[in-house]
């Protein structure tokens, strides 16, 4: 019988992805959100929801993919449409917009279904009981998804929440979504192995001491 492991996928996460990776994609997707909403500004109201959703895109993805760069996280490079992506450990990063709520709209795109695929390694972390065994992934991925309101009233120049989220094979659930502003608090936590070692080991009093002719008891 298979003895069952403690591994986490947030343990996965933080283990292979620096805290400042996800701080400076976190920055970053802001920034490119921002951009956007200003570089929108005097569309006409007809159509300006379509407009800054298509500068959100654009914007965020060049702002992910420098983020990328400035932290050695071998960032794809920029071409049209096409999905940014990085790696950094055994994760794979990506990113996309949602509006809040609607999280089943990132399963449209075909790539990003196919890239998930990779997530049946993990899949045992969260699904113990309709898998036996369980190895240690060499690949996995994550998304960066930024939620914003699903009106342009309500805040349009920033996401809601900028969450990391690791999918399912199919990409029709997840197996671990959390705001990065709670996650990153997890890199404060470390497992009990690495914590220092509190003893404080204390000399016998008569050692050390020597006697007139310097020899030492």
């Amino acid at each position: 019988m298979t003895k069952p492991t403690k591994e986490t996928i947030a343990d996965l996460l933080v283990r292979n992805v620096p805290r400042e990776v996800i701080m400076g994609i976190e920055d970053a997707l802001a920034v490119g959100a921002q951009r956007a909403y200003f570089a929108a500004r005097g569309m006409d109201d007809g159509h300006l929801p379509s407009v800054v959703g298509q500068l959100r895109h654009f914007h965020m993805n060049e702002s992910f993919q420098r983020a990328l760069v400035v932290n050695n996280a071998s960032p794809s490079p920029i071409r049209g449409n096409a999905i940014v992506t990085g790696r950094t450990g055994i994760f794979t990063l990506a990113r996309f917009n949602i509006k809040e709520g609607i999280w089943i709209n990132g399963r449209r795109s075909q790539t990003r279904r196919q890239m998930s695929m990779a997530n049946m390694a993990i899949e045992p972390l969260v699904q113990p009981e309709l898998f036996s065994d369980y190895e240690p992934p060499s690949q996995a991925v994550a998304f960066f998804v930024a939620c914003f309101a699903a009106s342009l009233h309500i805040q349009p120049e920033s996401p809601v929440s900028i969450q990391i989220a690791v999918p399912n094979r199919d990409m029709n659930g997840w197996l671990f979504r959390e705001p990065i502003t709670a996650f990153a608090k997890r890199y404060d936590h470390k497992p009990e192995s690495q914590q220092g070692d509190l003893a404080k080991p204390k000399l016998k009093k008569s050692i050390g001491k020597q006697n007139k002719n310097g020899t030492t008891q």
